[in-house]
Order: structure tokens, then C-alpha cells, then sequence
């Protein structure tokens, strides 16, 4: 699934992500501190949505009361959440 992220707080405008179930297949930021960014990115290529939240959830960025990381988190959550509501669970009736 591909989803795009309109960030919040900071430098990079938006993040795309792609998933492959509950992995990261894909990142891709835009704006930002573009060379830090590609590092993050093939750093959570292959990780678990819940291990990025883990490893990014609350880093802030100097003052901000958030960072590119945290943002990332928050993305592949809202990413994963969003590819689970289009495909419900059946229950036998």
C-alpha cells in the first residue's frame, strides 16, 4: 500500500510511504535535511510499523515538539491503520 503524509512541525513537507503488510517497503521524505532523511529512510526499510514507532515516536527536533523521525512514526501508524480499515476482518456469521 502507498500512503502519503502531510507532516506536521517541521522542515519536510511530506513523507510517502509504502507497506507491505505491517513492514516498510518504501519512505520517501520531501523537504528537509535531505542526506539525514535518506539514512532514516534505509534505515526502517524492512522494519515493522511497531519497531519504527518504537525506535522514532517522540524524538524532537531542537525546540520543536517534534522531528522528521517522530513524524515518521506518527505516518506509519496513521499508514497502517488506513490499509487495515480498507480491508476488514470477516467473521463467520
Amino acid at each position: 500500500m502507498n500512503y502519503s503524509y502531510k507532516t506536521h512541525g517541521t522542515c519536510s513537507v511530506r513523507i510517502d510511504i509504502s507497506l507491505e503488510g505491517d513492514r516498510v517497503s518504501d519512505v520517501r521524505f520531501i523537504g528537509g535535511c535531505d542526506g539525514n532523511l535518506q539514512g532514516i529512510a534505509k534505515l526502517v526499510k524492512g522494519m515493522k510499523v511497531s519497531e519504527v514507532e518504537t525506535k522514532l515516536s517522540g524524538i524532537k527536533c531542537g525546540r520543536k515538539a517534534t522531528s522528521c523521525p517522530d513524524q515518521l512514526a506518527a505516518a506509519c501508524r496513521e499508514a497502517y491503520e488506513k490499509q487495515n480499515s480498507c480491508h476488514p476482518i470477516l467473521q463467520d456469521s
